[in-house]
């Protein structure tokens, strides 16, 4: 695959070549259902500037970066004003990735990019899981009269993978309605306010494939 955009510099510094990786890394530069404060198409970008200052070593972990094959490959370029394009665009990417048999590490991009990215994958791993970190459900069935939003998008993930399948964390703000969705009606598995139970959830899942 070809670098999308050209750039001086990459995320974390990796650059492997794109046939010698095993994780691709791709901005989503999108916002277009962002209803507070636009801007997050650049942040992509910006999270290529700051990771310029972050060591690739993790002692927690006693793992480095630098030991991965990862290339960055650049941002989508993605067209204007049409969600549901948009929305394709991105899933291609990572359908091409997966199909080249690579992980795609996606960085966005408002909250929606998330959708096209699980589709792909689930063409792929259907049994997937997903694990939702955010201070908000993302559990409307619609925000603005519009069903594909930033506040729809677990909701819209749901849709796909149905019950026992989306395990949320440190959730703080929703509707109600969402919150009993999701508690209540026990359609997602949620932790609201805390990250306290991951390790659990981390053992029962055994060797599924998460998407994070």
């Amino acid at each position: 695959m070809k670098r999308l955009l050209n750039q001086n510099i990459t995320f974390l510094g990796m650059d492997t070549a794109y046939e010698d990786s095993s994780v691709v890394v791709f901005g989503a530069p999108f916002d277009g259902t962002t209803s507070y404060r636009p801007g997050t198409r650049f942040a992509a970008k910006q999270m290529r500037v700051e990771s310029d200052g972050i060591e690739t070593y993790s002692p927690r972990l006693d793992l480095d970066l630098e030991d991965y094959n990862i290339c960055d490959i650049g941002d989508v370029e993605l067209s204007n004003g049409n969600t549901v394009k948009i929305l394709s665009e991105i899933e291609q990417v990572v359908e091409r990735t997966l199909w080249d048999g690579k992980k795609p590490f996606m960085i966005g991009g408002e909250h929606l990019v998330t959708l096209p990215a699980v589709k792909a994958i689930l063409k792929y791993h259907p049994d997937m899981v997903i694990l939702h970190f955010d201070a908000h459900t993302d559990l409307r069935e619609t925000y603005n009269n519009e069903a594909l939003s930033h506040a729809t998008v677990i909701r819209r993930v749901w849709d796909l993978v149905g019950d026992n399948r989306i395990y949320q964390f440190g959730i703080r703000s929703g509707m109600k309605e969402e919150f009993d969705f999701a508690l209540k009606d026990k359609h997602t598995t949620m932790e609201p306010f805390t990250i306290n139970s991951i390790g659990d959830v981390l053992n029962t899942l055994g060797g599924k494939k998460v998407y994070v």
